[in-house]
């Protein structure tokens, strides 16, 4: 927290606490989320009074700008000194550096004000732009659509690592995101299909039990605002019901949330049973796993944010039961990919899944290419390329 990484001592005045509190601020609200971060909390790692932090933000509100605008900022500056050749290897040092940058931009940015929002996106977008940019240079061959591709595929690499809790060396992890870049990068891409006429929209039929209705449209809300931004009254009013009706179908939103979690948990189990039950091999399991989960997070981009970034909102033991059926679903595909490359060990095959699901996760995010008819195709291309699996026969 200072130059030496010590707390300052209680009644000094370091030159630097404004960045200390950006610094401390960013660790806490990755470790914990900004809802559950006081400014009281924040104070004391810097050894100051809540009254002595309002003298440098006005509120915790403001601190969270500076700190994901930070965050941003940090990661086009270093891209900015990457040239087309080192891209990789810049911004594995990036990601490495910057932990906290997955979780910064995909959870915290929520409770930005929708001006910052929209700011902190537009930045984001030109850090995108400026990756396909050095891709294109890299390889002239490439058009406009399939760089813009695989740049969001770079940083969702860059920002997969801050949702694992990788034990390895930081060398070694910065070599492991450095090659799994490359393959990124370097990846060949299918050509895209012609354009087809736009399939007729259908009306479809409405959901009639209640209790689905409410987990449906709860888990947008959630994914949208984030849970602590969301009450019971806003679900209600989404659903047409009074507030208080709510309580006929479950006991509070924390029930709720985690009825979504065990849902979208349950989804992904059947599909990862199926999978195994109609394989051939470890490979063709892992095949079809990463075409089911590319189905799933199309299909459910809200189950995926919330996935991704509402875990921290539940309570033990609910927060530790969702925890333990995620990590035995990860589990499974790890288990599969040490058989097929039985030179692998455990750490370095998770960090490789992780990173196949959470492109799959981030392009899922993006309407633009969630909407597009070659983004399931190219999911699989490059999720096959980060885990090294063999060509089909």
């Amino acid at each position: 927290m200072t130059a030496t990484g010590e707390r300052p001592a209680r009644g000094t005045r370091p030159a630097n606490r404004r960045e200390l509190i950006v610094e401390v601020a960013s660790a806490q609200f990755y470790r914990g989320g900004f809802a559950r971060t006081s400014i009281s909390d924040i104070a004391e790692a810097v050894a100051m009074g809540p009254s002595a932090l309002y003298r440098h933000f006005r509120s915790k509100q403001k601190v969270l700008t500076e700190v994901v605008f930070g965050s941003v900022d940090r990661a086009r500056d270093q891209l900015a000194e990457a040239t087309p050749e080192d891209l990789p290897a810049v911004a594995a040092r990036a990601s490495v550096r910057d932990r906290g940058l997955g979780v910064i931009w995909h959870r915290e940015a929520r409770y930005l004000t929708p001006e910052d929002r929209r700011t902190v996106g537009q930045r984001i977008g030109q850090v995108l732009a400026h990756t396909a940019a050095l891709i294109r240079a890299r390889r002239s061959e490439l058009s406009r659509a399939d760089s813009e591709f695989l740049a969001s595929a770079v940083l969702a690499i860059m920002t997969g690592i801050s949702f694992q809790n990788i034990q390895m060396p930081k060398d070694r992890l910065t070599r492991l995101v450095e090659r799994l870049l490359v393959i990124a990068v370097d990846c060949e891409l299918p050509d895209l299909p012609p354009a087809a006429p736009p399939a007729p929209t259908r009306p479809g039929v409405a959901v009639s039990a209640r209790r689905t209705t409410i987990l449906n449209t709860a888990a947008e809300l959630f994914a949208d605002h984030g849970f602590s931004n969301v009450g019971m009254e806003d679900i209600g009013r989404a659903v047409g019901m009074a507030g208080p009706s709510l309580y006929n179908h479950f006991a509070g939103k924390t029930e709720i949330l985690e009825a979504a979690f065990l849902r979208g948990n349950e989804w992904l189990r059947r599909d990862l049973d199926r999978a195994l039950a109609e394989a051939d091999d470890e490979t063709d399991a892992l095949r079809r796993l990463l075409a089911s989960y590319a189905d799933f997070a199309l299909e459910r981009p809200a189950d995926v944010r919330l996935l991704l970034t509402e875990s921290v909102e539940l309570p033990e033991p609910q927060g530790h039961r969702v925890r333990v059926l995620q990590h035995q679903y990860i589990a499974e595909w790890v288990q599969l990919l040490r058989r097929v490359r039985p030179g692998l060990d455990a750490t370095t095959a998770r960090v490789r899944v992780q990173s196949a699901i959470h492109i799959a996760n981030d392009l899922a995010l993006s309407r633009r290419l969630r909407g597009t008819d070659s983004t399931h195709a190219r999911l699989l291309t490059v999720g096959t390329r980060l885990l090294e699996l063999p060509p089909p026969d």
